[in-house]
């Protein structure tokens, strides 16, 4: 097994459109690139678009020891040095918006534009109980697919790793962090949300500097794959808007 500080990240991607900064879509805990397989299409109609298997999760070797947020944002730093990518827009989901989070503050002239899709932990349901709680009530309320895509990722991850970053996830304190990024910061969730809820997601993009909020009606917590073609949209409006000219 692999130390942290060596843990590879595994990069999908397709045509290369050139031009403006690409998009980096960062998967939440356990999960692959396989659940943005609709929202990576969507995107790379006009745009390049990397999608990434982060080290431990989905199927990829495991660490020897737990990765911290801070190990995981300094992993897919080195992912996009590699690649030569100066600029990038980030789009983390779930425990990914955490990981964006820390890149874009250990790396703010990386980071053009941050997504967080989703994101987590709420402060008040920061328990390991709760946040299974509400995954379970979530997968209830997602579709077919999209229920079988996140649990054959989980069974890949195996439970003994992904409990181990359950303890990095609960540990990392996003609504303390965001404050450190300098970056326009789009927070986006679905309506039926229960992990992501709306106050913690309004309150996430009004401590950020340059923050707004977003809500994709009758989706829940894996909207990229649920919603994709409105999520897209969103993140292109977003990623176009003019940051000077437009108000919080």
């Amino acid at each position: 097994m692999t130390r942290p500080e060596s843990a590879e990240v595994v990069v999908h991607t397709g045509h290369d459109h050139g031009g403006d900064a690409p998009f980096v879509i960062v998967p939440g805990i356990g999960m692959s690139h396989r659940y943005s397989v609709r929202l990576h299409d969507e995107l790379a109609r006009t745009a390049t678009v990397l999608s990434l298997d982060l080290p431990g999760f989905g199927g990829l070797p495991r660490p020897s020891e737990r990765m911290s947020v801070p190990d995981y944002a300094r992993a897919i730093a080195r992912t996009l040095d590699d690649r030569r990518i100066g600029r990038a827009v980030l789009i983390g989901h779930s425990m990914g918006a955490q990981f964006s989070v820390e890149l874009a503050r250990q790396r703010p002239h990386l980071v053009e534009r941050l997504v967080l899709a989703a994101p987590v932990v709420d402060p008040h349901r920061r328990t390991a109980r709760q946040q299974s709680l509400d995954l379970l009530r979530d997968l209830v309320l997602e579709s077919p697919s999209a229920a079988a895509l996140v649990t054959a990722d989980y069974v890949r991850t195996g439970p003994r790793w992904f409990f181990t970053e359950v303890r990095s996830m609960l540990a990392y304190r996003t609504e303390e962090a965001i404050s450190g990024v300098a970056c326009p910061v789009l927070v986006l969730r679905g309506e039926n949300d229960p992990i992501a809820r709306r106050g913690w997601c309004y309150d996430l993009a009004h401590r950020a500097a340059d923050g707004e909020l977003a809500e994709i009606a009758k989706a829940g917590h894996v909207l990229q794959h649920t919603a994709s073609e409105r999520v897209a949209r969103a993140i292109m409006a977003f990623a176009a808007r003019d940051v000077q000219n437009t108000p919080r």
